[in-house]
């Protein structure tokens, strides 16, 4: 079953796969930096979300080289939005390691791969095997989902991983290595849905063992989750002469590197209450009050701080927690700043 179920997938890949802006085209070779960078982006994150930010990246860092002669402040700017920022960090550092000790070119097999920063087993595999045509085995939650309905694995994730990824071993041709890791993540994408696949245009229909129960949806199988935890802080909106006070964040941590509010009361005054928002996170879910005051005389500023003019804060790179607090305080100036003084001491 393996080969011609491969055989299957790979012709209707040909035909009707994605076209993103990082796949070569018209038999042109895969550019290592454009693969890389796309992997880079596309962890936990959706095709939709990744593609601007990949288009506005390689427009203004064309090459790996390019990349790691950028400021650290620009990069992370640029990724606001796409969250998981400990990957822009380690985008960076791969790339200024890669131009140093490479010669801008990148590895072509997967243990050199995983030893440069934010590559990980499967991003090593995807790199290896897309742009470079190497025999390797990318299972991503894509070719997970695939697979577990191909074969109705009766295990529960995380413990069948081991096993899918040895399925798909099995599967891997050689050569065709890169468009086999790219039709698996098409497919599961495109038909092998999480909820209503579309089997009636699936390709490996006559081999997936979930369709012949009937019940592809039933696969993969997980473990329960354990409860997300929910946790409460306080942001502060200052602002002094059309200009909001920021700070950045220490380089390690939630949102390390980033601009954001201030989260320790920068100015004993009175602040005046302007709501709070949700957001969710990985591991814990998190409500943020804002409060907001402003101020005649600027305060000193300290190591980290900087003031953004209000009417250019959308260039402020700020992440989506910041950016749903700034739309806050936005609303809560125009109101007039009417709202009752409240005291508040620094958070824990």
């Amino acid at each position: 079953m393996p080969v011609d179920a491969s055989e299957a997938l790979l012709c209707w890949y040909a035909v009707d796969k994605r076209r993103l802006p990082w796949r070569a085209e018209g038999g042109a070779r895969p550019d290592p930096y454009r693969v890389w960078l796309s992997e880079i982006m596309l962890q936990q994150t959706t095709v939709a979300t990744v593609r601007p930010y990949f288009e506005r990246f390689t427009t203004r860092w064309p090459t790996v080289a390019a990349l790691a002669a950028a400021e650290e402040g620009e990069v992370m700017a640029a990724w606001a939005g796409l969250g998981y920022y400990a990957r822009a960090r380690n985008l960076l550092a791969c790339a200024r390691l890669v131009a140093a000790e490479h010669g801008g070119r990148f590895p072509d097999d997967e243990a050199s791969l995983r030893s440069l920063p934010g590559i990980g087993v499967y991003s090593a595999a995807a790199i290896a095997a897309i742009a470079f045509g190497r025999r390797a085995v990318p299972v991503d939650g894509n070719v997970e989902r695939v697979l577990s309905r191909l074969y109705a694995v009766k295990e529960p994730l995380p413990a069948a991983r081991s096993k899918i990824r040895a399925l798909a071993d099995a599967m891997i041709p050689d050569p065709g290595a890169g468009d086999f890791a790219q039709a698996m993540m098409d497919l599961g994408s495109a038909i092998c849905t999480p909820r209503s696949p579309d089997c009636g245009r699936c390709p490996l229909r006559a081999w997936c063992a979930a369709f012949a129960e009937g019940d592809p949806e039933g696969y993969p199988i997980k473990a329960p989750k354990a409860a997300r935890p929910h946790r409460t802080g306080t942001a502060y909106w200052l602002e002094h002469d059309g200009k909001v006070l920021l700070v950045r964040r220490p380089a390690r941590g939630l949102l390390g590197g980033m601009l954001g509010l201030p989260e320790i009361e920068p100015a004993a005054i009175a602040w005046q209450e302007a709501g709070a928002v949700d957001h969710v996170f990985t591991h814990f879910a998190l409500t943020m009050r804002l409060l907001c005051a402003e101020i005649e005389g600027q305060p000193e500023g300290r190591h980290g701080e900087t003031w953004s003019p209000v009417d250019r804060l959308g260039d402020a790179g700020l992440p989506t927690l910041f950016a749903k607090l700034a739309a806050r305080g936005l609303a809560w100036r125009e109101k007039g700043k009417a709202p009752a003084p409240v005291r508040q001491g620094t958070i824990a």
